[in-house]
This record gives structure tokens, C-alpha cells and sequence, in this order.
């Protein structure tokens, strides 16, 4: 098969590092060359985060170039919007619509945009948006919008199932917090149902 290429974006603390974790275990044990990698970031909380998981039958390189994306899985709207042109025509955008203030906005230098999500509508992009913040803080965490945003990802990724994804984060999640994340796994997928 071709590769695919998959941008998970977001800002440092959000847990985007994990997502990519999970997304890349259960494509490795679909039994898929996946190549990782951490390419734009600052872990300081607060930086432009971006993962590239790229997987196929054979992935020789980690980057994904603009325009060459199927799918972007954004933990913020201004993030989403940063990353479009990495997105192929056609492509999916996953977007949490929490709005997280950028330096410059936050001492008044600039303006948080407006209409992001229409915005990248305009632009072609199929735009799938959530309030995943809500969804995590109902299944007990903040933290857990990282998980609810794979769980609606995962409805885009019908040949893996649901046991895979449970797998995943049975390996790769801190026990302490299994189960939280397994609920906002369910909830993600089931949002909108």
C-alpha cells in the first residue's frame, strides 16, 4: 500500500506525544512499517507541537511534506489553521475547538482569529470540530483530549478495531490512568453519534 501520512499538531503539554505513541503502536502491530517523529516542537508547555506518523508497507522517510497529509489531528483550532497546507487536497482535519492564546494575543499584540473552522472549510478541508475538552473533563481529565480526539480518529480508521485501539492504550497508557482514558476513548468515537 501507499504510504499514508498522518500530522498530529497542538501545543506543548496537551499530550500530543502520547497520541502519537498509541497511533503508532497500533498501526506497528497492524503489521505496518510506521515511522514517527517529533519534527517542529518545544516541550515547554505553552510551544507549537507537531508529530508526523507516516505508515505503509514500506516508509523511508519520517517527514511529511505540505500538501501530502490525509489526515490532521489538531488539539487546537489556531494550530489546525498554522498546518492546512500540509493537508492534501481532500484531506481530513480532526479539531478540538478549544482556542488556546498564543503568546501575542495574550499581551495584546494581536488577535485570536475568528472562524477558524469555517475558514479552513473555505480553504477545502473536510473539518470534523469537537469541543474534545469537554468530552475529556467528562470522562474526569483535561488531560484526556488527547485520547478523546483518537477515539473520533479512530472512526476514520474502520479496518482497526476497537480491541487494537484498547491494546494500544492498555500498553502505552500509565495504568493510574487506564481507565479515564479508556472512557475518553469511548466518549471521543461516540460524540456526535
Amino acid at each position: 500500500m501507499e504510504t499514508k501520512n498522518i500530522m498530529i499538531v497542538g501545543v506543548g503539554g496537551q499530550g500530543t506525544l502520547l497520541a502519537s505513541k498509541v497511533l503508532g503502536y497500533v498501526l506497528l502491530k497492524q503489521g505496518f512499517d510506521v515511522k514517527v517523529s517529533e519534527v517542529h516542537g518545544m516541550s515547554q508547555r505553552g510551544g507549537s507541537v507537531v508529530t508526523y506518523v507516516r505508515y505503509g508497507d514500506k516508509v523511508y522517510s519520517p517527514v511529511i511534506d505540505k500538501g501530502e497529509a490525509d489526515v490532521i489531528i489538531s488539539f487546537e483550532k489556531l494550530e489546525a489553521a498554522r498546518w492546512l497546507e500540509y493537508l492534501k487536497p481532500g484531506g481530513q482535519i480532526i479539531v478540538n475547538t478549544q482556542e488556546m492564546e498564543p503568546m501575542p494575543v495574550i499581551i495584546g499584540a494581536a488577535k485570536y482569529p475568528e472562524n477558524l473552522v469555517e475558514k479552513m472549510k473555505e480553504k477545502g478541508a473536510k473539518v470534523d470540530a469537537e469541543d474534545f475538552l469537554a468530552i475529556a473533563l467528562k470522562a474526569g481529565s483535561p488531560k484526556a483530549v488527547n485520547i478523546a480526539l483518537l477515539g473520533r480518529f479512530s472512526n476514520y480508521f474502520t479496518e482497526i478495531s476497537d480491541e487494537a485501539w484498547q491494546d494500544a492504550l492498555e500498553n502505552n497508557v500509565n495504568p493510574k490512568f487506564l481507565e479515564l482514558n479508556k472512557k475518553a476513548f469511548a466518549l471521543g468515537k461516540s460524540a456526535n453519534d
